[in-house]
């Protein structure tokens, strides 16, 4: 018996027992990177399956984002099995992926091993074997109580936790050979598709390096980012220090009825090392210009105005300054390399004049700024004069503030760097990260419903463009930065679910974003949610779910 389905366009028969790994390994010559995963009729799927009568077939690689998100959780699974191989079982009380650094996973293990060079390059070696083996990764599904026993008994009780708040009555596990575990998403069919990796040592741990989609074939060599490294270990430490972890940890805490004095702590802690950074500033009064700047939705703006409110308890002056207003107009807008209008580069600022403007503050003239109109797209002057006088000081929030290329006029002592983001301390569980980046999406997800009137289909849309945006003009500048803020809340993603969940079940199953939104729904699937009354006016988090006492 044979079925016809159509395949990258083409109308073909197999028989009907084949499965879409088979084609993969027909088309893949059709193909730049490697095949992992298939799209069938708009859905996306494993290889493993079987095809399906007159579906419409379109291969998933590395270079694509799901592709390059399965081929990273399935190297992660492979690292793990060649670590307890190595290291033994009995010896190893956890191994954690804790966080991102540069193009990696930090990772940690606990117990009796010593982490070293020779280690590692046993476990590199072990990879390479379980690699060249080509061993299926073999997906089961087992009921939820099932899998908490199971997690039970593998002492990876982060996860037995997490299944304790699971709704579904299935649980996915895979496994290679006997090593088995769970991830949040696809993975890829076998071993052999893991040939591009590496292993450095790292502070306490190691770093999974991995590659970039836009470079699938390549392992990136490690770039060590020593202030990032630095605010995420303190995140992961407060943390630790609250017993929040991980999703299950979050869940209990809100379950046991621990949510107020939660958020209460955790705001008392951003707001303590804001009035660190502020107390620094006090401190080196030539510091005169403050430069914020950091990654779409990590909460620049109320940041600013909270660090605003600290300086004033300082016996500072603070004006703030959007570097927005120095737009060139719209319809001068420089254009990206797809047509579009490039918002995100520097030359869509009027650097020139910002220079002009700032250093004429600098020496105590009187300057009129200007306001950008976004209605219009147009620069306009409405009577904003600012004048700088002993206490005041200028507190400048944008895109490019890390970079010497907008400030290049202004003396280096002038200035006091500060980069910001939502770098997300909790993870799913021991063995599954939450990317920032899906926090930040969420955040802006919310916050373009509220104040914009833009769907989530429309953020998702935006969102790769966003994303190559950030790449190209914040993240290479963040170790410049003198101090950096981790404006990411513990509980914040409990309360985002509420509002983001509804407006993601907006996004039809025939639209292009419903997998992204599909996926989503998924992950915020994981956490209880809780209500806003308890969170503080003056928090981060208003500004995406609004109630700020700020003008955000």
């Amino acid at each position: 018996m044979v079925t016809a389905v159509t395949v990258c366009g083409e109308r073909r028969e197999y028989p009907k027992q084949t499965t879409y790994l088979e084609l993969a390994k027909e088309w893949q010559g059709k193909y730049p990177h490697d095949i992992v995963l298939v799209n069938v009729n708009g859905k996306l799927q494993e290889l493993h399956k079987k095809i399906k009568p007159d579906s419409e077939i379109e291969f998933v690689t590395t270079a694509d984002p799901a592709g390059n998100s399965s081929y990273k959780r399935s190297v992660t699974q492979l690292m793990l099995k060649a670590v307890y191989d190595v290291a033994g079982q009995k010896n190893i009380e956890k191994v954690s992926v804790l966080f991102s650094l540069d193009k990696g996973y930090y990772c940690k293990i606990t117990g009796k091993v010593k982490v070293d060079g020779e280690f590692l390059s046993c476990v590199r070696e072990r990879m390479v074997e379980l690699s060249e083996q080509d061993i299926p990764i073999k997906k089961r599904s087992i009921h939820t109580d099932d899998a908490v026993l199971l997690f039970r008994n593998h002492r990876m009780y982060d996860k037995e936790k997490l299944f304790r708040y699971r709704r579904v009555s299935k649980v996915n596990i895979y496994s290679i050979n006997e090593f088995e575990d769970y991830y949040y998403g696809y993975m890829v069919p076998s071993t052999g598709c893991l040939k591009y990796y590496g292993l450095y040592l790292y502070d306490e741990g190691f770093v999974l390096c991995l590659p970039v989609r836009q470079e699938p074939e390549i392992v990136p060599a490690f770039h060590p980012q020593h202030k990032l490294f630095s605010v995420l270990n303190e995140s992961k430490k407060w943390g630790e220090h609250l017993n929040l972890a991980t999703v299950g940890d979050l869940n209990e805490t809100i379950s046991h009825g621990g949510l107020n004095e939660m958020i209460l702590v955790q705001e008392a802690l951003q707001e303590r090392k804001i009035a660190e950074i502020a107390h620094v500033i006090a401190n080196n009064p030539e510091k005169k210009i403050i430069m914020i700047a950091g990654p779409s939705s990590s909460g620049k703006t109320t940041f600013s105005h909270r660090l605003s409110v600290q300086l004033r308890a300082h016996g500072l002056k603070p004006h703030p300054i959007a570097l927005d207003d120095y737009f060139f107009d719209r319809a001068s807008c420089p254009l990206d390399e797809f047509g579009k209008p490039d918002f995100e580069g520097l030359a869509a600022l009027d650097v020139e004049l910002f220079n002009k403007d700032m250093t004429a503050l600098l020496h105590g003239t009187k300057v009129e700024l200007p306001t950008y109109n976004f209605k219009t797209g147009k620069r306009e002057y409405r009577g904003n004069y600012k004048r700088l006088g002993d206490g005041d000081i200028l507190v400048l929030e944008g895109i490019h503030g890390l970079n010497d290329a907008l400030s290049y006029t202004l003396p280096k002592e002038s200035k006091y760097k500060i980069y910001i983001s939502a770098l997300t301390q909790l993870n799913i569980d021991e063995h599954n990260r939450i990317p920032s980046t899906d926090g930040r999406l969420i955040r802006r997800m919310v916050r373009d419903a509220r104040t914009r009137n833009i769907t989530a289909k429309g953020t998702i849309s935006m969102w790769d463009s966003v994303r190559r945006g950030e790449e190209k003009n914040i993240f290479p500048y963040q170790e410049q930065a003198d101090i950096m803020f981790n404006s990411a809340l513990i509980y914040e993603l409990a309360v985002l679910k509420q509002f983001a969940e509804p407006i993601l079940f907006g996004i039809g199953k025939d639209e292009p974003e419903y997998p992204e939104a599909k996926r989503l729904l998924k992950f915020l699937d994981y956490f209880l949610g809780i209500p806003t009354d308890d969170i503080p006016k003056n928090s981060i988090l208003r500004e995406f779910i609004g109630g700020s006492c700020f003008h955000v």
